[in-house]
């Protein structure tokens, strides 16, 4: 009996319910040999280890080294999250990873008429080097792994941490992290830029070739589908949408006369792991292959390790509910074990809270105690890929990569990835899917629990919340102005004279952000003083 016979003789009486999956994907009742029948195991699957990496970059997966267990933190005061750190490392962390408050993300200082009211609030506030200083105080910064998601501003606060580390007496060459530098997707889904799209690349481009050969352990940018999903993208277009941005700094870079295999071992990727479950699996298996295959036909890479795609995973925050918040815990572990079983080599898992506040300290270890459990007691690490070889995830794997290609082909056909940015054809595909997703959530077609269905009328918060002081503000306010009243004024005029000059003259900005950072130059100061060569972006509205 073939597929066909089978589901002819057991058809289904569907609900209200639609059987498809969150991309809004038909699923079958029924996946056999037959929907896998043209995969090649060797040539489209492979061993782990091996091109092109579809099980998995590394012969032993979890059985060699588990992933990096990061937990996002980063709120109030350098001091407050620096204490925070210490708990988290104490707990067991493998990583640090750092949120930076809104007026730090957009290259704004704690005392920027702009900033108030938001010092604080939704990550830590890094105004200088003094505070970056110290946010790592007692952390020696080559024994510990560190990832800063920011982006417009991220070679100013890199700066920050170069300058920090080599005050520590750090050699820089030995730093190992990540720092997330993925401006493309903010013109695409998250919206905190300060300059156009293509002095932006620049910067990144000379991140990129200071890396290479001063930091040589150092990821210079995490190419995020992370905020592209939180937006409303399907798993197809997080997938293709982050790809493409991560070949366009691949070109830009070829462009600028880099060899490809002098950087590309150092780029990392960051997605999201939304709450359907098999999908997200697949969508992990299909990038490594996708990656691997241009990596090496299309751009000419001959360095196996150029070929391998290694991504950061963080669980989905926009699945998470105001509505019965411990409900989270469960989503996050679903999640997170999609992320273990799909590959990832680094993993932040949510809290339960992160819908109401920061996380709390209690809502953080639970969620560190999440990926632990996942680590050693369910056995899923025990070997590589567990699932490759199910016909659903192969069937799906193979849908997502053709849907990916399908997106490279149009984003092509625009003039490229930019160009698509200017042409809001990103905003416009992301919000159609945002749109379907909330109509079938809206007529109960999808069931989020607590939300629109089992719903606990009259329900009590009986969880911590975290609350930030508007103390912290006021006390980063002043500490600015003592900064401002001890540092040597000559010296910053110069450092951030240099930098502009360096600007306009096309050369490597990093030495420059690094001399101005070392003389006490603020975050909003430096951020300004390249508005002028490099000018501002404002989004053309699509609709």
């Amino acid at each position: 009996m073939n597929k066909k016979e089978w589901s002819e003789k057991n058809k289904i009486n569907s609900n209200q319910l639609k059987f498809t999956n969150i991309s809004g994907v038909e699923i079958d009742p029924l996946y056999t040999s037959e929907d896998v029948n043209e995969i090649n195991y060797l040539h489209d699957i492979g061993h782990p280890g091996e091109f092109p990496y579809t099980r998995g970059i590394h012969p032993t997966m979890y059985r060699g080294k588990l992933w990096t267990m990061r937990q996002f933190a980063g709120f109030g005061s350098p001091e407050d999250t620096n204490k925070r750190f210490k708990l988290l490392l104490e707990h067991g962390q493998t990583g640090l990873s750092t949120a930076f408050d809104l007026p730090t993300l957009m290259g704004c200082d704690a005392d920027d008429r702009l900033s108030e009211g938001e010092v604080g609030i939704c990550g830590v506030s890094v105004s200088s080097l003094a505070d970056m200083e110290k946010l790592f105080s007692g952390i020696k910064l080559d024994q510990v792994s560190t990832s800063m998601t920011i982006n417009a501003p991220a070679a100013m606060i890199f700066a920050y941490y170069i300058v920090t580390a080599q005050n520590q007496g750090v050699d820089i060459s030995k730093l190992r992290g990540t720092i997330q530098n993925d401006i493309l997707k903010e013109y695409i889904a998250q919206k905190e830029w300060i300059y156009p799209p293509r002095p932006s690349m620049r910067i990144i481009t000379d991140m990129f070739e200071f890396c290479k050969n001063e930091m040589p352990e150092f990821n210079p940018i995490s190419i995020s589908g992370y905020h592209i999903r939180e937006a409303g993208s399907t798993a197809a277009q997080e997938l293709a949408f982050t790809l493409a941005d991560g070949f366009a700094y691949i070109e830009a870079a070829i462009e600028k006369g880099m060899d490809i295999d002098k950087f590309a071992p150092r780029l990392s990727f960051f997605f999201n792991s939304h709450l359907d479950f098999f999908e997200e699996i697949a969508k992990f298996r299909a990038a490594r292959r996708i990656y691997a295959k241009r990596m090496k036909n299309k751009y000419g890479a001959k360095n196996p390790k150029s070929w391998m795609l290694r991504f950061h995973t963080q669980t989905a925050g926009c699945s998470l509910t105001a509505q019965q918040p411990e409900n989270n815990i469960v989503r996050t572990a679903i999640q997170a074990l999609a992320g273990v079983l799909g590959g990832t080599q680094s993993l932040h898992t949510n809290s339960m809270d992160e819908t109401l506040a920061l996380p709390s300290d209690k809502a953080a270890k639970i969620a560190l105690r999440t990926q632990q459990i996942i680590a050693y007691e369910t056995g899923v690490a025990m070997t590589a890929d567990p699932l490759g070889g199910s016909y659903f995830v192969e069937a799906q794997t193979d849908r997502i990569e053709k849907e990916a290609e399908q997106y490279f082909e149009k984003i092509e056909s625009l003039g490229g990835v930019i160009s698509a940015i200017e042409q809001g054809y990103f905003q416009k595909e992301i919000a159609k899917s945002a749109y379907r997703y909330q109509n079938e959530v809206d007529k109960k077609e999808k069931i989020i629990v607590g939300v629109n269905q089992y719903i606990q009328e009259d329900e009590k918060l009986e969880i911590p919340i975290l609350l930030i002081s508007p103390e912290v503000e006021k006390m980063q306010i002043k500490n600015l102005a003592a900064l401002r009243q001890s540092r040597n004024q000559l010296a910053v005029d110069s450092s951030l004279l240099e930098l502009q000059n360096a600007a306009t003259d096309g050369l490597n900005l990093m030495p420059k952000l690094i001399n101005a950072a070392r003389s006490n130059a603020t975050l909003g100061e430096i951020c300004n003083c390249l508005k002028l060569p490099f000018g501002l972006y404002d989004e053309v509205a699509a609709f």
